[in-house]
């Protein structure tokens, strides 16, 4: 793989990772631009280098490309999980740990060069963020904390 094509999948994923982060930052969320932007990055990045890693080893030992990126969605539930805070009977942060669980994705999506699911994905995942806050609010019970959405 070309350094052109590498540096050019590192900044699809800084764009699709913040444009999610943009979202948390518009709604005061801790994790928010910069957050989303290296969570979704270093995912293309480590995909990058299991990519990479295949490709100078595929000869000598069986390997398995997938098996770091797997590895990324651990270390990402472990990052989630600090975002999520009990507050007496509510929670939150769920889905500002849900949104990095998907910029991982979307980074090692893009890490492989699967663009079209990662852009898809990252649109499905500002309509979601966005516009279904609203449908929440409309429809469901105002007295349940909807402060993290």
């Amino acid at each position: 793989m070309s350094d052109r094509l590498v540096f050019l999948r590192l900044l699809i994923s800084l764009l699709l990772g913040g444009l999610v982060g943009l979202e948390r930052q518009f709604h005061r969320r801790t994790a928010g631009l910069r957050t989303h932007i290296l969570v979704c990055m270093g995912s293309c990045l480590i995909m990058l280098t299991s990519l990479y890693v295949f490709d100078i080893y595929k000869e000598k030992v069986n390997l398995d490309p997938a098996r770091i990126a797997a590895g990324v969605i651990t270390g990402i539930g472990f990052l989630g999980a600090g975002t999520i805070i009990r507050a007496g009977e509510a929670v939150k942060g769920l889905t500002t740990a849900a949104s990095l669980w998907l910029v991982a994705g979307i980074g090692l999506a893009v890490g492989c060069g699967f663009y079209s699911a990662s852009i898809f994905v990252t649109v499905l995942g500002l309509i979601t963020l966005f516009f279904l806050r609203y449908i929440e609010n409309l429809f469901f019970d105002s007295k349940i904390d909807r402060s993290e959405k």
